[in-house]
């Protein structure tokens, strides 16, 4: 039974819900920002909803892969190949699925409860959120288009706006401006980590990007999106839609550019790509953050 728990865990992939944590903080500091009259225990139940929808989504995503198969043909790496729990503990498959539903209960339980206070403006972001985890895995990695952008779309606008929205009552045109930055970071996560799952992604019948278009578009994609998380935020604090204080997140940019070129010239070489993919995650972690300290500090 210990194996069993273990795999449940592990089939969450915890250390991945910090990017959930990451991103919500950054649509807190907006909201704080913009003047929210502050709750810490409301902003804890946002928490708290999008860690169950980070996790919802890993669990369901093992246990597809698992049925699928694709876990047993993936190149695992630190960042890509699933956690490989249910394969080594197949019995933890009913367990790892069943809990992945009961998290996706407790985020509608705390929407539902954030549409009564604050009205049914919510409702929109919310029944697209519960789509994107439902159908990421067996549909959307299907559609190279909608697979490249669904998780930026979960973790961006869904994400930082629903966070918005909550603490404020409210949405705006510059929450969902700032959205845009993990918006692109997050496409660029999950891009990039299909690289070493290529082949293995074939052979199970996903059509992501880089099997329709190839390595080198793919590559190509990657750059645009993360010139375009900078470009947003450099736009938006030179319209003056943001403080000067959001360009601490500008400071990732040390992560960025080595990034940028690792990809631009081993985008076909797993081997020299690998530093690539733990500088990516340390990017989609740190820019959010160093954003979100900017504008708390603007706001303070």
């Amino acid at each position: 039974m210990t194996s069993v728990f273990n795999a449940v865990i592990r089939s969450m992939r915890p250390p991945f819900l910090l990017l959930s944590i990451s991103v919500v903080c950054l649509g807190g500091a907006l909201a704080w920002y913009a003047g929210a009259d502050w709750s810490n225990g409301l902003f804890s139940l946002i928490m708290l909803g999008a860690l169950a929808a980070h996790a919802s989504v890993n669990l369901l995503n093992e246990a597809h892969d698992a049925r699928s198969g694709l876990d047993n043909l993936t190149q695992r790496t630190a960042f890509s190949g699933g956690s490989g729990s249910l394969q080594n503990t197949p019995q933890a498959l009913k367990w790892v699925e069943a809990l992945g539903y009961i998290m996706l209960g407790v985020v509608i339980s705390i929407g539902l409860f954030f549409i009564y206070l604050r009205g049914w403006g919510l409702l929109p972001l919310g029944l697209l959120g519960i789509l994107v985890v439902l159908s990421y895995t067996p549909k959307l990695t299907r559609s190279p288009w909608l697979c490249l952008v669904a998780p930026g779309l979960g973790f961006g606008p869904l994400m930082v706006m629903g966070t918005y929205f909550v603490m404020m009552g409210e949405y705006s045109w510059l929450a969902f401006g700032v959205s845009l930055i993990p918006f692109f970071l997050v496409n660029n996560l999950l891009l990039l980590n299909q690289f070493p799952d290529l082949e293995a992604d074939r052979q199970v019948g996903r059509r992501n990007l880089l099997i329709s278009a190839g390595l080198q578009r793919g590559a190509l994609v990657f750059r645009w999106f993360l010139l375009a998380a900078f470009l947003t935020l450099l736009l938006l604090v030179a319209l003056e839609y943001l403080p000067l204080w959001a360009l601490l997140g500008g400071l990732s940019l040390i992560l960025a550019v080595p990034l940028y070129f690792k990809v631009s010239q081993y985008f076909d070489d797993l081997d020299q790509l690998q530093p690539a993919l733990k500088w990516n995650v340390m990017l989609n972690l740190f820019m959010p953050l160093l954003l979100a300290l900017g504008l708390w500090l603007a706001g303070s």
